[in-house]
C-alpha cells in the first residue's frame, strides 16, 4: 500500500532532474557551441554530477534527441486524432504545425535549439535520422485514414514524405531569419505548394480501391 506514493514521488524527483539537465543542457549548447561544451560543464550548471548526467543520459547528443523525441510524438498524436473527414493535406498540415508551433511559441529558449540542430552536423544527421523514423509512424496513420495498404500503395510514404520536407523547410526558413518571419505564414506557404499533389494523390489511390465509386 505504501510502495505506490513511493514509486510516484521517485519518478517525478528523475523527471525533474532529467529536465533540469535538458534545460541547462540546450542553454550551454545553443550558447556557446555543440564541440564547445563538456559534460561536466552541463552537470555544474544543473547542480549534478557528471556521474549524475551519465545515469539520464549518453552523452550530449542524446540531450538534443530527446527534445526531438517530443516533436516526432506531437505529430503523430496529432495526425492520429484529425477528423476522419478531413482532406490529406488539411490533416498533415495540422500534424506539422502543431511541432512548428511548439517551437514558435517558446522561440526565446526554442530557436537557439532549432538553430544548433540545423547547424551542427552531427544533430543535424541525427535530426534527419528521427524524420526518417516520423515518416514511417506518419505513412502508417496515413494508410489507416485512406484504408490504403502501405506495403504496396506508395501514397503513404510519398505524403508523408512531402510534410516532413514542408516541416524541415519552414524550419530552415524560421532559422535563417533568426525568428523574423512568420511561421503560420511559412507553413501555408509550403503547404500551397504540396496541396493539391496530396489530396489529387489520395484522390485517385482511394479510386483504385475494391468496390471505390
Amino acid at each position: 500500500m505504501t510502495s505506490r506514493p513511493a514509486e510516484t514521488l521517485a519518478q517525478r524527483k528523475r523527471q525533474l532532474v532529467a529536465d533540469e539537465l535538458t534545460q541547462a543542457a540546450l542553454t550551454l549548447l545553443a550558447r556557446d557551441g555543440f564541440d564547445a561544451v563538456t559534460v561536466d560543464e552541463i552537470a555544474a550548471a544543473a547542480g549534478v554530477s557528471k556521474r549524475t548526467f551519465f545515469r539520464y543520459f549518453a552523452s550530449k547528443e542524446d540531450v538534443v534527441v530527446q527534445f526531438l523525441a517530443g516533436m516526432g510524438a506531437a505529430m503523430g498524436e496529432e495526425l492520429a486524432g484529425r477528423p476522419a473527414a478531413e482532406s490529406p493535406s488539411a490533416a498533415l498540415r495540422a500534424t506539422v504545425w502543431r511541432s512548428i508551433d511548439a517551437c514558435a511559441g517558446h522561440a526565446e529558449r526554442a530557436l537557439p535549439v532549432v538553430r544548433l540542430i540545423l547547424r551542427t552536423p552531427a544533430l543535424l544527421g541525427r535530426f534527419l535520422e528521427r524524420q526518417a523514423q516520423w515518416r514511417e509512424v506518419l505513412a502508417q496513420e496515413v494508410a489507416r485514414r485512406l484504408r490504403l495498404d502501405p506495403v504496396t500503395n506508395l501514397y503513404p510514404q510519398l505524403a508523408a514524405g512531402m510534410a516532413l520536407t514542408a516541416f524541415h523547410a519552414v524550419l530552415q526558413r524560421w532559422c535563417d531569419s533568426d525568428g523574423a518571419e512568420d511561421p503560420a505564414a511559412l507553413t501555408d506557404q509550403a503547404f500551397a505548394v504540396i496541396a493539391p499533389a496530396l489530396d489529387a494523390g489520395a484522390g485517385a489511390d482511394r479510386a483504385r480501391l475494391p468496390g471505390h465509386r
